[in-house]
């Protein structure tokens, strides 16, 4: 059921970004360290919350990763105390 919930909620707000998004036709200019480029609104919108979306999704794939390693390397240690 959270699983739900949140994929609802994703839904919606991403749906609100892009609404955003969509009603903004100003060019903006983006520096970057070597580079300069122009994008609309709506493109930037879409570019930033897609990266913040697979940042979000990598951090918890990883957190997930270390909390199932964590019960492991316990395991271990408390079978070596124990011999």
């Amino acid at each position: 059921m959270r699983l739900y919930i949140t994929i609802i909620l994703f839904l919606i707000l991403l749906a609100i970004a892009f609404i955003f998004g969509s009603q903004n036709d100003q060019v903006l200019t983006l520096n970057y360290l070597i580079a300069k480029t122009n994008l609309s609104v709506a493109a930037a919108v879409s570019l930033f919350t897609s990266i913040g979306f697979l940042l979000g999704l990598l951090f918890a794939l990883f957190w997930k990763l270390l909390r199932m390693m964590k019960p492991a390397k316990n395991a271990k240690l408390i079978a070596e105390k124990k011999s």
